[in-house]
């Protein structure tokens, strides 16, 4: 058995996540590849995007969210994710029992007694009048019915597990903020979500992991489960392996992969990268240290923005007061330093919010909190 060594698996998933070379691919495609960019934080997809695509504009991703071809809705790991109608439509049913199951163990005494399917009923009757609401104004309309649990706890149950929404431009809108908006995702898409299949290693399950492979492969069955929270997938895994070939991590793991996809050679050079908050191609993993350091884990889960040098997560920044601040985590190469300072004045053109000042903050090897 091939044992794959933590550059090679680095390389690999630079490549996979388009971060050693930025491809020339319309933005849809991307988020398609991608299987979508984590977006609690409705700009950072942005920078992810901008970081992986050649020439990205930002109006491309704005026309796609208000033509409808591109959604904001909780799905993989209760978070929110930019993904494809197509996919959000496809894969929600797959993740129902996930998010359910994770808003009720989160806040299992606020909810107890609370029957979930009485609550998503009653929502959903609310919501038939097609008119977009913020969680606030939904529970205010439960909220006689159920008036113990927090507002807050209800609204996340509803908006976050029970009634698959869609969050509304303007919010994810590029330099606009804007409050969340809620509509049922087929009523935003015009389209009905695929029904949930009765079969464990259904179709959706078996393309899931296919997805998955594609854009962060070689990994294990651990590393597809951490990336999209669902507890259902060996039977998936068990059904497409015999397409798949497989590995060993340098832990003795089993990996596995699509046979075609890249594998570049482990001295591939890797550009200085800049990564938005919660970027999947770090959260993407159960096992990490293909491109983050034990010592920086915790920077991954905080909403840090990380900076790749040699591929591998070397600093963190940050904007404010008119300025762009670059912190390392480890001693960086005059050539590093050099690299990283041109990245950053690259981007602080994209990002367009007058900042006038790209600062690189002394090396000494040590993470910031």
């Amino acid at each position: 058995m091939t044992v794959l060594d933590t550059r090679t698996l680095n390389r690999a998933t630079l490549a996979r996540q388009y971060l050693l070379d930025r491809a020339d691919t319309p933005t849809h495609d991307a988020v398609a590849h991608l299987c979508g960019l984590q977006a609690q934080q409705p700009q950072e997809p942005f920078v992810g995007l901008w970081s992986r695509l050649q020439a990205f504009e930002p109006n491309a991703l704005d026309t796609l969210l208000t033509g409808r071809q591109v959604v904001r809705t909780h799905l993989m790991r209760r978070t929110v994710h930019l993904v494809t109608a197509d996919d959000a439509l496809a894969w929600r049913a797959r993740h129902d029992t996930m998010l359910r199951q994770r808003v009720l163990a989160t806040y299992r005494r606020e909810l107890a007694g609370i029957d979930p399917d009485e609550v998503a009923a009653a929502g959903k009757a609310v919501m038939a009048d097609h008119r977009p609401r913020t969680m606030a104004e939904l529970v205010q309309a439960l909220q006689d019915r159920w008036p113990a649990p927090p507002r807050r706890v209800l609204g996340e149950l509803l908006v976050a597990a029970l009634i698959p929404m869609a969050q509304l431009p303007p919010r994810g809108l590029w330099h606009t903020t804007a409050g969340v908006r809620n509509l049922p995702l087929a009523r935003w898409l015009g389209r009905d979500l695929d029904p949930p299949s009765p079969d464990p290693s259904d179709p959706t399950g078996q393309h899931l992991v296919r997805r998955y492979l594609a854009a962060y492969g070689p990994a294990a069955g651990a590393d597809i489960r951490a990336w999209c929270g669902l507890a259902g997938l060996p039977a998936a895994v068990k059904a497409v392996r015999e397409e798949l070939v497989t590995f060993h991590d340098e832990r003795g793991r089993e990996l596995l992969d699509l046979p075609d996809a890249p594998r570049p050679h482990p001295d591939t050079p890797a550009p200085v990268r800049f990564l938005p908050a919660f970027d999947n191609a770090i959260l993407g993993y159960h096992d990490r240290s293909r491109i983050i350091d034990e010592a920086h884990l915790g920077l991954s889960v905080a909403g840090l923005r990380a900076v790749l040098v040699d591929g591998r997560v070397s600093a963190t920044w940050t904007v404010r007061d008119n300025r762009l601040t670059v912190t390392p985590l480890r001693p960086l190469t005059t050539a590093d330093r050099e690299a990283v300072h041109a990245e950053a004045r690259a981007l602080v053109e994209f990002l367009d919010e007058g900042i006038d000042r790209v600062h690189l903050e002394a090396t000494d090897g040590r993470a910031r909190p």
